[in-house]
């Protein structure tokens, strides 16, 4: 039995790519490489059987395969957007860079919103992976706002993906302890969430709130930082969410340390310290216990 797909020969080349494998890795114990250059162009198609080995080998599961593959370019194109959204999590910039590098000359990306993706990203890769220092930082803000601009050059009403480029701003400068610029967009793009009819995706809000603590923090405005760290909390209880929830037990210990509070310091670094252990985030967990240990002696 065999199937014919739109497009089915561009992804299976995009996915080998995207992994580092060759064809010779990807046709073993399958098919020879021969059939597999020939999948690619969309010569010939593979058994039901060899797509599911070879959705295997790439480590997709076979039915979102031939999902990517049936729907055509509009799905190639959220595809792309998937793997790129799953490298970012796994801090995978030298992938994502080659992504982009691939896809931002390819006619499925010229949608205003996917040019947006895609500049979006490469700034985020040249931020990460360039040199360090005040003139990459420099470089990555001004595409991040040339990001924006491509689907609201008036920056005003912001949608949820916009005002995520915008927190991406906030936390370059605050990295470069331009603390008070920080604080300013980081406010702005809470206010500007708060315009929304809802959030597709809560880490978004706790991003900024979290930037934004760690900036009050940093500018020693300890008491406003507190009011956003447990903001913070409140938020990751409600929506029943960890991200973010032991880093901002922390920060709200932080906080509570600096304002004289010891005994509350104290008792949100042990939560902290629970939350990581639950996580198994032993950086983390070593990290705030030696915070206890200065804090007792």
């Amino acid at each position: 039995m065999t199937i014919s797909y739109i497009n089915f020969g561009e992804i299976l080349r995009s996915l080998r790519l995207y992994k580092g494998m060759s064809a010779e890795d990807v046709a073993k114990d399958i098919c020879s490489t021969e059939d597999l250059h020939q999948f690619e162009k969309d010569k010939k198609y593979p058994t039901i059987d060899q797509l599911y080995k070879i959705a295997s080998k790439l480590n997709v599961e076979p039915l979102h395969f031939f999902d990517f593959a049936a729907a055509g370019s509009a799905n190639y194109v959220t595809a792309v957007f998937d793997l790129i959204k799953k490298y970012k999590r796994d801090r995978n910039y030298k992938a994502i860079s080659e992504i982009v590098e691939q896809e931002k000359g390819n006619p499925l990306f010229n949608l205003p919103s996917s040019k947006q993706f895609l500049l979006w990203h490469e700034a985020i890769c040249l931020y990460y992976l360039g040199e360090p220092g005040e003139k990459e930082a420099k470089r990555t803000i001004k595409m991040l706002y040339q990001a924006i601009e491509l689907t609201n050059p008036s920056m005003k009403g912001l949608t949820e993906r916009e005002i995520e480029i915008l927190i991406a701003i906030a936390l370059i400068e605050k990295d470069s302890s331009n603390y008070r610029e920080a604080i300013s967009l980081l406010k702005e793009a809470l206010n500007a969430m708060e315009e929304l009819p809802m959030i597709s995706d809560p880490r978004v809000q706790l991003r900024a709130l979290f930037g934004l603590a760690q900036s009050l923090s940093n500018s020693e405005n300890y008491s406003e930082s507190l009011i956003y760290s447990n903001k913070g909390l409140s938020q990751c209880i409600n929506d029943e969410i960890m991200y973010l929830f032991g880093e901002f037990y922390y920060q709200s210990a932080h906080n509570y340390i600096l304002m004289g509070n010891i005994d509350k310091g104290e008792e949100y670094l042990q939560k902290s310290i629970q939350i990581f252990d639950l996580q198994r985030n032993d950086q983390f967990v070593n990290l705030v216990k030696s915070e206890l240990k200065k804090i007792s002696e």
